[in-house]
């Protein structure tokens, strides 16, 4: 092969993989956040597995709308505010809002601007914006006390809850099957690029729960084939104590279902341990 050539070829090269970075860099939202996976319609309420709840609309502190479920127990025992993961919306999250039920707890769950029928785009602040407003109504509409509030975040949701653990004193956050942070992730999913250098996003899931001041309890599965176990391990030794760590079995979307019983009892343990006896 002649110099030339060779030259060429390693243009050719640098020029493709350049294309490669400026996609990877302004493809970001899109690579993150999957509203329309499987549907941004919401296709079914609670009501199709027998749960009374109240739609709510909230305004967040930079005028966007969001949508979101109130599902009241008459058991009292706490109330979970969950905030799901990246894909789909409220209506793709029943199952998890039976289990808490079954567990005797309330629960509010939102969908983030841009998910749902909730108005606007998904942005990092403005999903901390988004978990920010669904607190101030369970504060002061609901005036329930901040102690006996719940938070759970799934995946993406991890980090969103964890960041508002830091910004308000819950009496509880369950993290589950969520990532140390983007950068850490996207390093792993795409070791070919300069992922840290190129991330918009950060979503510090373990900075933010350095700072926890409530009982942690982490979720993760052996098996997540999306994020990998390691972040949980990485996750439960940065927060602080009072932890526990609840290991399943199952993919990242099912583990819940996959491994049921120790899901239920696990949760059930914890809150029976640091949330008085709501989880009785």
């Amino acid at each position: 092969m002649s110099l030339h050539a060779l030259l060429k070829g390693v243009l050719l090269f640098a020029a493709a993989y350049g294309i490669l970075v400026l996609l990877a860099y302004l493809l970001q939202p899109h690579l993150l956040y999957f509203p329309h996976i499987p549907s941004r319609a919401v296709e079914t309420t609670p009501t199709q597995v027998g749960l009374a709840f109240e739609s709510v609309t909230l305004t967040t502190e930079d005028g966007v709308t969001i949508e979101g479920w109130y599902l009241p127990s008459s058991k009292e025992r706490g109330t979970v505010l969950f905030l799901h993961g990246n894909a789909g919306n409220i209506s793709h999250r029943l199952d998890s809002l039976s289990l808490f039920h079954h567990l005797g707890l309330s629960s509010f769950i939102i969908d983030y601007r841009g998910y749902g029928r909730s108005q606007g785009h998904p942005t990092e602040t403005g999903t901390y914006l988004d978990a920010q407003a669904a607190w101030q109504y369970l504060i002061q509409q609901r005036q329930i006390p901040e102690r006996e509030i719940i938070l759970f975040g799934r995946s993406l949701g991890g980090a969103i809850a964890a960041q508002l653990a830091d910004h308000t004193q819950p009496g509880a956050l369950m993290v589950e099957s969520a990532f140390t942070s983007i950068p850490d992730l996207a390093a792993e999913l795409y070791p070919f690029l300069p992922a840290r250098w190129l991330a918009r996003f950060q979503y510090p899931t373990q900075d933010f729960l350095q700072r926890a001041t409530c009982p942690v309890l982490i979720i993760h599965s052996r098996d997540d084939e999306i994020i990998p176990f390691t972040h949980g391990q990485v996750l439960f030794k940065a927060a602080p104590f009072p932890k526990q760590f609840l290991v399943l079995n199952g993919g990242h979307n099912d583990a819940f279902l996959v491994d049921n019983q120790k899901y239920l009892s696990g949760i059930k343990a914890f809150l029976q341990t640091y949330f008085g006896q709501k989880g009785n």
